[in-house]
């Protein structure tokens, strides 16, 4: 068996099988449009939690890591850094509830979901889009992506800041396979059945649902 990963096959797949939901370019300029003026208005806000990020615990103020995207091409996510600097090799440990790596301020922008807002930027290099799959960890698609077949159709569409799943609560870290298979489910769906209207209705319902939510931590 050849040493190829299953992004790199997926990538030689699909490169000529984009979907709408990958080259809309309705879709694209809604994320140029939307991504630039929600930037222009939280940049005073993240401009303070970052000088606060930083004043509380050494390290860079943004987190930066690989995740999987298009067609399983990897690229640069950009968080705000809620946890402390800490060296984990390539083992990717995910957030759990009263994490004791979780900064006081890392508590406040993750319940928000603030940390997430640096991915505006992700949305205006055409690494990630409004609305999508999320990404995950490369040592997430690795995992899963052997344990659930369906699980490299997510990549048919860019990942982004929110998505179907995340407004049915299929929301933060996944306790077991079937967690993240109920959310494969549903980022299929949204990509089966993607259309101008339904980003706009996700992103509406994504307020509500992040203020409700019980899962972010």
């Amino acid at each position: 068996m050849s040493g190829h990963s299953n992004a790199e096959v997926l990538e030689s797949d699909t490169v000529d099988m984009l979907l709408p939901v990958a080259t809309d370019p309705l879709k694209r300029g809604l994320d140029i449009v939307v991504a630039g003026l929600l930037l222009i208005f939280f940049a005073p806000m993240l401009l303070i939690i970052a000088a606060l990020i930083k004043l509380e615990s050494p390290g860079p103020a943004l987190f930066r890591q690989k995740r999987g995207g298009l067609n399983g091409r990897t690229f640069t996510i950009y968080k705000l850094r809620s946890m402390r600097v800490e060296e984990n090799g390539d083992k990717v440990v995910q957030a759990q509830r009263k994490d004791s790596r979780i900064t006081f301020i890392g508590k406040i922008v993750r319940a928000s979901s603030v940390d997430e807002l640096p991915q505006l930027l992700n949305v205006l290099k055409g690494d990630m889009s409004l609305v999508g799959p999320r990404p995950h960890a490369q040592a997430h698609d690795d995992y899963y992506s052997a344990l659930i077949p369906t699980y490299h159709l997510r990549f048919q569409a860019r990942p982004g800041l929110t998505g179907l799943a995340q407004i049915r609560g299929f929301r933060g870290g996944t306790n077991d396979v079937e967690d993240m298979a109920n959310r494969i489910r549903s980022d299929i769906d949204y990509i089966d059945n993607w259309s101008l209207v339904s980003d706009i209705r996700i992103m509406l319902m994504t307020v509500p649902h992040l203020l409700i939510a019980e899962n972010a931590y």
